[in-house]
């Protein structure tokens, strides 16, 4: 008998052959573990308000998050991270500091719903200031002042700590973020509480929709001076490095879909828990084409997230994991 040896491509098509086969051998998949779910919560009662650019999301109100935070629990989703609205904005971003702000007053709600649910807390001031910058402004000059900014989010860190948050996430990119906020952590006996860290914050158009779910859309000048420029990745590696050296637990990089190289970089670089932000821009642009039956929307979410894992995210933050649970 002649013996031909099997063409190269032979054998990876015979794995491929059924779907229980492709699935047996598939080197990257999803699992409701690997996510942390955004959610808006406004001041107020009994209201529920459809945000218009993102469909699928909500701004919340306190007596109906509840049942909300029981249904996520249900469909097996285990960590959230809520974004406040308060009543009123100041240009101090007060009510993130208060103890009865929006924040303090949301996280408490979760942990006494669900006590296992972990609360990631954004710790940002953008949310809570009328004009909507990440930074205390110099009411005289309008300059960005970075010293009172990390007071404020070593102040805002200990009282999300103290309302029972499980971890903090500051985004906002500013200088000696990490080494304010876990000093102010340590000294108020916080110090097991990590840091996830928005360490890697790009300047991205993808924002928009986000900053109308959250009322935060910048009022004046720009956000580019903080945050990063998209064409740079090395810069990005360097500012991973001061976060961890700092004392970041965790290290984001935001906006996922457009920055996969950077996501991968960072994966090799350090040896920390590497987390990715799926924003609301992704998010919205695949809504928006599901809906108008433009692509299969169930496939799509799934294959952009297994990409961002497939790069190395450990983590993924994405409005989609209510419906991965549902997926899965």
């Amino acid at each position: 008998m002649t013996y031909f040896p099997a063409y190269p491509v032979t054998r990876p098509r015979r794995l491929r052959r059924t779907p229980v086969m492709r699935q047996l051998v598939r080197e990257t998949n999803l699992s409701l573990n690997d996510f942390i779910y955004p959610i808006f919560v406004r001041h107020g009662d009994d209201d529920i308000r459809p945000i218009a650019s993102m469909p699928g999301q909500f701004q919340w109100t306190l007596d109906h998050l509840a049942k909300e935070i029981k249904e996520l629990e249900q469909l097996g989703i285990r960590s959230v991270m809520p974004f406040g609205i308060p009543a009123h904005k100041d240009p101090q971003g007060s009510d993130n500091t208060h103890d009865d702000g929006i924040a303090a007053r949301t996280i408490r709600l979760i942990k006494d719903t669900c006590p296992d649910m972990m609360v990631v807390s954004d710790i940002c001031l953008c949310d809570y200031a009328n004009h909507g910058h990440c930074c205390i402004i110099d009411p005289l000059n309008g300059h960005y002042l970075n010293e009172p900014t990390l007071k404020y989010l070593a102040k805002a860190a200990v009282v999300h700590a103290r309302a029972g948050a499980d971890m903090v996430a500051p985004s906002g990119m500013m200088d000696g973020m990490v080494h304010a906020i876990r000093a102010g952590l340590n000294d108020a006996g916080f110090i097991y509480t990590p840091i996830m860290s928005y360490a890697a914050k790009y300047a991205s158009a993808f924002y928009g929709p986000f900053r109308d779910a959250a009322e935060c859309a910048p009022q004046f000048g720009t956000r580019e001076t903080y945050q990063m420029d998209p064409g740079n990745r090395r810069e990005a590696i360097k500012e991973v490095a001061i976060d961890i050296a700092e004392g970041a637990d965790i290290v984001m990089i935001k906006p996922a879909l457009p920055y996969l190289d950077v996501v991968k970089a960072v994966h090799d670089e350090f040896d920390v828990p590497v987390a990715a932000y799926h924003v609301s821009g992704e998010y919205s642009s695949l809504m928006a084409a599901g809906q108008n039956g433009w692509i299969d929307l169930k496939k799509c979410a799934l294959e952009s997230l297994t990409s961002i894992k497939r790069a190395g995210a450990d983590i993924i933050l994405t409005y989609f994991a209510k419906d991965v649970a549902k997926w899965l």
